[in-house]
């Protein structure tokens, strides 16, 4: 519906059509809003029902990112993106000289974000091993501490860059995570994390999954196996386990005890009567 807001307080010109959109739609991005004071009604008509949206629920340019990443931006207004406003020069009310308006650095923008030369993610070299050991395919050993590492880009410009970030988190699945961590980042996007396995054995995931605004949807997982202790690898003697050994050898001394009294001991005999 048409609103005739003309936004110049942060350089972009142009009318607007307001928009309404799903609060609780995660796949909608709020790209521009409204002022406080707008509304969204045809000029031409009096208001009789309450508009459409008003203020800061009024979009005047919305973006999606469906689920497989794939990008829709809609703007509420043609002129945006003529040639007219496009080039088009701005005068500030402190300043008597005029400067060019937002309108080419914000309609670049959201073009190279519909098009996914900015904020387009990947990943690559996902390595995983125990610590001071290379890399291999064999099951990891319950307790055992492990390194997982993964390099991530992001595109910027059209072209492909080092991703920098501090909350990209990685975890170590069976059904539910059994850790989760932080990985930490170095310039080269090269993400890194330590940490020990659970004392839990089974088929276990490395699971990145990482879906930030503005950014497309990062998922990876790596399954591996977890195996307990072999009977050869278990400590000799278990603390844990030290009242079982007493018993054990408690049993054992009686057992001797028992068998030197039974073979060895002689009852003596009643001395015969006399008459």
């Amino acid at each position: 519906e048409e609103s005739n807001e003309r936004i110049t307080s942060s350089g972009i010109n142009a009318e607007y059509g307001g928009m309404a959109a799903d609060s609780e739609n995660p796949l909608v991005i709020d790209i521009l809003r409204a002022s406080d004071t707008a509304y969204s009604h045809s000029p031409d008509q009096d208001i009789l029902e309450y508009p459409l949206a008003i203020g800061s629920s009024l979009l005047l340019v919305a973006g999606m990112q469906a689920r497989n990443n794939a990008r829709v931006v809609v703007f509420g207004s043609h002129d945006m993106l003529s040639d007219k406003l496009y080039n088009a020069q701005a005068q500030t009310v402190a300043s008597t000289t005029s400067q060019e308006a937002g309108n080419r650095g914000f309609v670049s923008a959201v073009a190279d974000w519909a098009l996914k030369r900015n904020g387009d993610l990947r990943f690559s070299a996902i390595k995983h091993n125990k610590v001071g050991e290379e890399p291999s395919d064999a099951a990891y050993r319950i307790t055992d501490d492990v390194e997982y590492s993964i390099i991530i880009e992001e595109m910027r410009s059209g072209k492909w860059a080092p991703f920098q970030a501090k909350d990209v988190q990685v975890e170590f699945v069976r059904i539910d995570p059994f850790v989760r961590l932080f990985l930490v980042p170095d310039s080269a996007g090269n993400f890194k994390v330590s940490f020990k396995v659970p004392d839990v054995y089974g088929v276990f995931q490395f699971k990145v999954d990482y879906d930030r605004t503005g950014y497309t949807h990062l998922f990876s997982t790596t399954q591996v196996s977890v195996r307990p202790f072999r009977h050869t690898e278990y400590e000799r003697f278990i603390p844990s386990a030290y009242p079982y050994y007493a018993s054990a050898f408690s049993m054992m001394g009686g057992v001797i005890v028992f068998s030197f009294l039974f073979l060895y001991h002689k009852d003596t005999k009643p001395a015969a009567k006399t008459e």
